[in-house]
């Protein structure tokens, strides 16, 4: 007891958004999927919903690893809630706590390291994807033991644009080149949605049919064609949940 006790990752978890309504009824919102993703064998999680104004801690070192969630809102529209939770994940990276941002996180401490977010001119990614180590990525511990290629779900309209002096891009793809990022040593972040099971991305897409279809229209798809495509190609993507892992193994004591 004593041995698996001190073993025990505490890892606080900001929730920066609500999943749509119909996702949250049928497979539960965003903290649900990064809890059930990793398992809670060897971590405890303390969740805080930051973008309904719950406090932050004083600072992150009760903590072994801090993580953000990903957000229907932009950061490109910042609210007050959002300069204190970048300013708190920057800090408790600068003490030595290791610190992953997933989409909405990934762009938060992009802006907050200096970099630029903005509306993706290729257009929304949504979808089974997948994306390609760099050679940096290929020697970073966060996809240790993980191809060079690999699938992954993703949802997102905005995209790191510039990154931060010192920042790395770890993977990409065709639509977003800045699909990974090192910041600091412990610090990371990823655009893409590794702790996404397959039925929540397909919630995600029927939650919102509507905007799918209207965006794939103004770029010369077919009324409703778009969407059963998108609905079409989802497919199960069984070794994301690796990055999630490989974080809280190799970037925590």
């Amino acid at each position: 007891m004593t041995r698996q006790a001190a073993s025990m990752k505490n890892v606080l978890l900001l929730k920066a958004g609500d999943a749509a309504e119909s996702v949250r009824l049928s497979v539960g919102d965003y903290d649900r999927w990064f809890l059930q993703t990793i398992g809670l064998s060897g971590q405890r999680f303390d969740v805080l919903p930051v973008h309904q104004g719950a406090p932050l801690p004083k600072d992150a070192r009760g903590y072994d690893a801090v993580m953000m969630t990903g957000s229907p809102l932009s950061v490109t529209q910042r609210e007050p809630w959002m300069e204190r939770a970048g300013a708190f994940m920057v800090e408790a990276g600068e003490q030595g706590i290791p610190v992953l941002g997933v989409c909405f996180g990934q762009q938060l401490l992009a802006e907050q390291y200096g970099g630029k977010v903005a509306r993706n001119p290729e257009g929304r990614e949504t979808g089974t994807v997948e994306v390609t180590l760099s050679e940096a990525g290929r020697g970073d511990p966060l996809f240790a033991g993980l191809p060079e290629r690999f699938a992954v779900q993703a949802t997102h309209e905005d995209i790191v644009t510039r990154l931060p002096e010192g920042a790395t891009v770890l993977a990409g793809n065709a639509n977003t080149a800045a699909q990974a990022i090192a910041f600091r040593p412990n610090v990371r972040g990823v655009q893409f949605h590794p702790e996404m099971p397959t039925d929540a991305m397909r919630a995600v897409i029927l939650a919102r049919d509507v905007k799918l279809d209207a965006l794939a229209q103004e770029r010369g798809a077919a009324p409703g064609e778009f969407v059963p495509r998108l609905l079409s190609g989802i497919a199960p993507t069984p070794l994301a949940h690796r990055v999630l892992l490989n974080f809280l193994e190799h970037f925590t004591d």
